[in-house]
């Protein structure tokens, strides 16, 4: 049993940990808090898929700082978070807005799966028609295929 809770604690010891040095962690819990969960939503401009909370980057480590200066200095969370888009762009949102110049982003991935839904619907519609059967042979043909078989 002791073999198995020691290889649990290393297995759970090899898991990635988040990158937030103990250096830039804010001594009021309740700030440290706020802080965390706004950089769960500010995408690293480096790695670009992972949050500011998990990016090793130095750019990351530089937005954790300014989020938590910002916290300090008495904004609200949304001003800390509007402070960081204004100065990067909107493109540091893990979560696009929804807003009139990005619709386009919002349609075309339901647009194109409609379509496409659309273009599978049609395609297998055509399938199952079955071709009309042959006409009957005229007495010509008939007659034709009489002396080809008897031969």
């Amino acid at each position: 049993m002791r073999r198995l809770l020691a290889v649990l604690l290393l297995a759970l010891a090899t898991l990635p940990a988040f990158s937030v040095n103990p250096d830039e962690m804010l001594a009021d819990p309740v700030l440290e808090g706020r802080a965390r969960a706004i950089s769960e939503h500010l995408r690293c401009l480096v790695c670009q898929n992972q949050s500011i909370d998990d990016s090793d980057a130095e750019l990351a480590r530089d937005l954790r700082v300014l989020v938590r200066e910002r916290l300090t200095a008495g904004d609200s969370d949304e001003a800390a978070v509007q402070y960081i888009v204004d100065r990067y762009g909107e493109y540091v949102l893990l979560n696009p807005v929804v807003a009139p110049h990005t619709l386009v982003l919002w349609v075309t991935a339901p647009v194109v799966l409609l379509v496409g839904g659309i273009v599978v619907f049609i395609g297998l519609r055509r399938r199952r028609v079955l071709p009309k059967p042959p006409a009957a042979l005229s007495a010509e043909e008939a007659a034709a295929l009489e002396k080809l078989s008897s031969r």
